[in-house]
């Protein structure tokens, strides 16, 4: 485990609490689930990267860390249950007396996706969507595989067809609805949509239930 001594940065902490928990940011009082945090490194990853403040109460309220273990539990979770392991880097600002909060960074991963080694080594992916760390859907993490892969198949007529379905913005279409107004199998829209996603002419927007494939000026990433 890394020996880190805390450095003054009072004010610039309560500016980052104040901001709330949101896509970049997750509070945790206490460190106890190494596979539960490693969900949130993961959503972390895949998205546009983030920070665990450690020691700070979902409320916002500065409790301060209370084990230095803590931090050996977020280097098992980046390490044993992130897939590929992920670096986190570590800074801890010290408050009033011996109080002090711990700020794990978790960079946006050159290679998506990351996953994690859930129970019986079943691996699933996270995305950050505001506050929250949702599952992946399985097109986002196809998607994701091809955009690295330099073997990924060309765009073709069909490609654009259908990227010409998601012209208007705001549209939002799955899977099943795409196959059939493009009369093709499933299989087929599920293949031409993780190939778009990954050229960037396609991506996921999260309905308060699901992943849906979507316009990219719809799109929860960048």
């Amino acid at each position: 485990m890394k020996d880190i001594r805390p450095i003054r940065g009072a004010a610039l902490l309560r500016r980052m609490v104040a901001e709330g928990e949101h896509e970049t940011q997750d509070f945790k009082f206490a460190i106890s689930d190494a596979r539960k945090i490693a969900r949130s490194i993961s959503a972390f990853a895949n998205h546009k990267g983030g920070r665990l403040l450690i020691g700070v109460k979902d409320n916002g309220v500065i409790a301060g860390v209370r084990n230095d273990e803590d931090i050996y539990v977020v280097e098992q979770a980046a390490e044993r249950y992130c897939n590929p392991p992920q670096t986190v880097t570590f800074k801890a600002y010290r408050l009033e007396g011996s109080v002090h909060v711990i700020v794990a960074e978790i960079e946006r991963a050159e290679s998506r996706p990351v996953s994690v080694v859930e129970q019986g080594g079943k691996l699933k992916s996270y995305y950050r969507v505001a506050d929250e760390n949702i599952a992946a859907h399985p097109l986002m993490e196809r998607a994701w595989r091809l955009a690295s892969d330099p073997c990924a198949p060309p765009l073709t007529e069909r490609h654009y067809a259908l990227a010409a379905l998601f012209d208007e913005p705001g549209t939002r279409l799955d899977e099943r609805t795409i196959a059939l107004r493009m009369h093709i199998t499933l299989a087929e829209a599920e293949a031409l949509i993780a190939r778009l996603a990954a050229a960037g002419l396609v991506s996921f927007a999260f309905d308060g239930t699901r992943f849906l494939p979507a316009t990219p000026v719809d799109d929860i990433e960048d």
